[in-house]
Parts: structure tokens; sequence; C-alpha cells
């Protein structure tokens, strides 16, 4: 997910027009400064021995930093499935599952089972891993575990150590990674997008970005307005509040959906016995994050603090039926009147499968590492003063009690070097693509979705009225059908719709079949 400088917008426009609409011809490469790069031959091989044949991938260059093309090189790594109907096939469908972050090379292969075949016939998939992330020149911090836990609440007795977190994470990264961290942004992700779009020889690319991928999805629309053909942004990040922003708008949006839990719950006193009023039901879970704050509650063995209980807040309460259970056995646990789960036997559990590797040998702290390098080099709207995160934080904590702490105190953003980077993209533009929404997503809920609809406007939106959970397209939602007819016949709907999910959708979040991270519920409490 997730200012203005005259130098850098006009240097945007500039490394644009560098990417031509099709690899040029010799004849004119010694005019265009990016010829060495939009005219590579990718050397397509199979995968990975455990993937289909069909599967390719390759690898390609792109510039460290685009105002220097003949400088530094990163490796991208791309994928393919190609449609096998050759007949019917418009373009390219570039995909990207979020983040930031979050790899796509194997993308293809993972949605290849879940889009339609009108959209597969259609389209070669092209999947991708973003500049810094996966095989494409990862980075790395050489964070450990703890290091990598960003959920902290704010406290008073604590704060101190939060900053030093906060500033060890940042100084790791740039003693590692240097220079490097400033060129890995969303802008210029966009444009290796386009470097992709000229190697495989297209004037125009299609798309489907999946949360963070929204982002990026509508900043390759402000930087390459001519080279967009028919783009679904589903699960929207609001460009608006990059980055600090989007954080934040987990407490936001936490704060509805537990209200909306506890008037469900209290209907079903009768089954569930957690209040027969939403006060009721509030007050029994406030009871038991103050009960675990005074002694650590033993669920299973692991003992949670009201801490731990609210830390899960983002992923628990918009899956009412689920929250329910979740806080059905929490109170159980607190009254010593749960039993314990079954010990576990000595039979050996079957391994579970690992991704395939695709030869490079990737940093274990590579997701964090990629996701603070985006999110702290792609603006520079990020407070530099710790007590402003702690004012915050106060604030944050009484407007939204169940997270509110969490988002809005001090992050590595807050020491990351600045080293004269881009300010963010302002995407205002009415390039035309297809939003998609729920209206309980957990990490980008439905008013960020309304915040990237206002600023691109020549798109539609479905909001899928009660839908509940984090992607839809390809996850048999109501919106599916409309997001086809738009990949194979180019029409957005006359306005933006909206669309009912299934009772049943709208009480629990089922297994998604899309390769979306998801956020936590209550520790020992996942669903089944």
């Amino acid at each position: 997910m997730r200012r203005s400088r005259i130098a850098p917008f006009l240097a945007v426009g500039t490394v644009a027009a560098l990417v031509p609409a099709l690899a040029p011809a010799p004849a004119s490469a010694a005019g265009n400064p990016l010829s060495q790069y939009v005219q590579q031959k990718p050397a397509w091989h199979r995968c990975d021995s455990a993937m289909p044949a069909a599967f390719q991938c390759a690898t390609i260059k792109v510039p460290l930093d685009y105002s220097r093309p003949n400088g530094k090189k990163l490796d991208l790594a791309i994928s393919r499935l190609k449609t096998s109907k050759k007949s019917e096939r418009r373009g390219v469908l570039l995909l990207n599952p979020g983040g930031p972050g979050g790899p796509g090379l194997d993308l293809p292969q993972q949605l290849a089972g879940e889009l339609p075949k009108s959209v597969k016939n259609k389209y070669d998939l092209i999947g991708f891993d973003p500049r810094g992330m996966g095989q494409s020149s990862p980075v790395g911090c050489g964070l450990t575990s703890g290091e990598q836990n960003w959920e902290r609440a704010y406290k008073a007795e604590t704060f101190a150590k939060d900053v030093k977190w906060a500033r060890t994470v940042a100084e790791k990264c740039d003693a590692r990674q240097g220079d490097k961290l400033r060129h890995i942004t969303t802008r210029n992700t966009a444009r290796d997008m386009d470097v992709i779009r000229a190697v495989l020889g297209e004037k125009k690319i299609s798309y489907l970005g999946y949360s963070y991928g929204t982002y990026l999805g509508a900043v390759y629309t402000q930087m390459f307005p001519g080279r967009v053909d028919r783009f679904v942004l589903d699960s929207a990040v609001d460009p608006a509040r990059v980055w600090r922003g989007m954080i934040q708008v987990w407490a936001e949006g936490s704060e509805p959906a537990f209200t909306r839990w506890t008037e469900w719950t209290a209907e079903r006193n009768s089954k569930y016995k957690l209040g027969a009023t939403p006060e009721a039901v509030r007050k029994t879970f406030y009871d038991l994050v103050a009960q675990a704050d005074r002694k650590p509650i033993d669920l299973d063995g692991t003992k949670l603090t009201g801490y731990d209980i609210r830390s899960g807040s983002p992923g628990t309460f918009f899956s009412v039926r689920d929250a329910a259970e979740s806080i059905v056995e929490l109170k159980k646990a607190a009254a010593g009147s749960r039993r314990s789960a079954a010990p576990e036997t000595t039979t050996p559990a079957t391994p579970t499968p690992q991704p395939p590797s695709f030869g490079r040998a990737v940093p274990s702290d590579n997701g964090t590492a990629g996701f603070w390098s985006v999110v702290c080099a792609d603006t520079r709207n990020w407070p530099r003063d710790p007590e402003q995160y702690r004012a915050d934080a106060i604030r944050d904590k009484a407007r939204y009690p169940l997270y509110g702490d969490f988002v809005s105190n001090i992050l590595p953003c807050a020491f990351w070097k600045k080293n004269g980077g881009e300010a963010a993209t302002k995407v205002d533009n009415k390039v035309g693509a297809l939003i998609l929404q729920n209206e309980w997503d957990p990490q980008t809920p439905l008013t960020s979705g309304q915040g990237l609809r206002r600023v691109m406007k020549g798109a539609k939106m479905v909001t899928v009225a009660g839908g509940v959970g984090h992607g839809i397209y390809g996850s048999k939602s109501c919106a599916d059908k409309t997001a086809t007819a738009y990949l194979t016949t180019g029409r957005l709907p006359a306005s933006d719709l909206t669309c009912q999910a299934a009772p049943a959708a709208g009480e629990r979040n089922g297994v998604n079949p899309l390769p979306l991270p998801t956020p936590p519920g209550i520790p020992g409490l996942a669903a089944e």
C-alpha cells in the first residue's frame, strides 16, 4: 500500500517516455537510454521440475536507478503461462499478489485453477517478483525473528524499547543494502512493469492486482496511461493514505467490524452466552482482555496476554461466526473450564509442501525487508520525531481501542534514510479500470477501496455487500461475473455496482483459494 516537488515530477514524465510502446528498431536504439533493457530477449525455461513444462521463467535486467540507466542493474524474474488459444489471444495479463514484499513469480500457476477459461483463453498469464523480492535481486536486512515483529502496543514503560527497535531495523537495512533501498519503490516497480511490457512485445498490458497490487496498478495507470488495457484492482489501497494511513486504517476498520460482531453475537446469546446485548458482549470481551493483562490466560499451552488478544483483532472480528466461537473458547479457558487440545501423537506429520525455489537463495527476512523498503521509501510523509508517534498512539488507543495503539506506534520508517528519493505518486486520472471490494475486508477496508475509486475517475467499482475476506476475483464471489466480462470484452459497467454476498459468506471467512496473505486471528484460535 502506500509531496510535491517539481524535479521528480518532471523526471517521471521523462522516464515514462523513455520506455517505448514497442521495442525500438535498431536504427532508433541509439537515442533511447533504455534500449538495452527493452530489446532484451528472455531465455525462457521450465520454472521448476515439480511444475508443468508449460510454466516458463526467465530473468531480465532493469536499471537500479532509472535516471542512470547505464549504472547498476537488478535482476527481474518473470514467468508466463501462455494461452493455448492463439486465435482468441488478446495479449498479456500481468499479475501481482500484494504485499509490499510479496513475490509473484508463481502466481500464473497458482491462479490457473481459479481463473475462468474464457480469461485464460484471452491472455498469457505473466508473473513477476517485484524488484527486491523473491528472485528479483532480493533485499535482506539480517533481521532476527523478534526484530521482524512490528506489532507493538504502545505502553509508556516500553516506548523507549520500541524506539530502539525501530531504529535498529532501519540501521540494519541501511548497513546491508545502503543506496539500493531508495530504489525499491512502487514507482520503480511500475517502470519495471513497463519494461516487461516492452520485452514481451506488447503495446499495452492488462493487469490483475490484489491488495498492494492495486496501488501498484494505480501508479502504473498514472505514469503510463497510454499503455493500459484492462486493469482489475482487487481489494484496494487508498493512494491518499500511502503509507502510514494504510497501516492506521486497520484500526479504523476493526472498530465497525467489532461493533457488527457484538450485535450479531448478542442476537445469538442463547447459543454463545457472551451477552444478551451488544454492550454486554463488548464488556465480556474487554473483561477477558483485562483478565489476561492481570494474569495471562492459558489456551492450549499458550499464555495469552490482553496484548495478544487485541493484536489478533484485524483478522478476528470480520468473520462474525468464527469470532464468536473463538471468544467462547477463550472465555472457557479464562474460567478454567476448557479442555486443552489433545496432545500430539508420535506419528510424524506430513511435511508441508514448500514453494518452488526457482534457484536463487532468498534471505529469510526478505518479506519483512521488502515491506519496509517499499513502505518507507515510497513517501516522504513519515514523521521523524518519536514523540509524534507517542502522541498519535495515545490518541488512537482512545479512538480505536482494539488496535489503535498498535498501528500508530513508532515504526522503522521514522529512521529510514531519505537519500533524496522521489515523492509518492499522486493518483488522479480518468483511466478505465475495475475496482473490486468486499464490505468487510480486514486488510483493505471498504473506506480504502472507496478512496481509490475517488481518484480513479474513469474506473467503476463493484462492492460485495456482506462480503468478508481479503481478495475477491477467483474466489467464486458475486463480483466474478463482472470482472470476467470486463477482462474478456473490455466493457466496464455503466455505473458502480453492489452485489450481495451469500449469507453464510458474511458469517464465516471460508478457505480463500487466492494466494494472498491473511491477517492473524487470536493466537491459538485459528479457524479450521
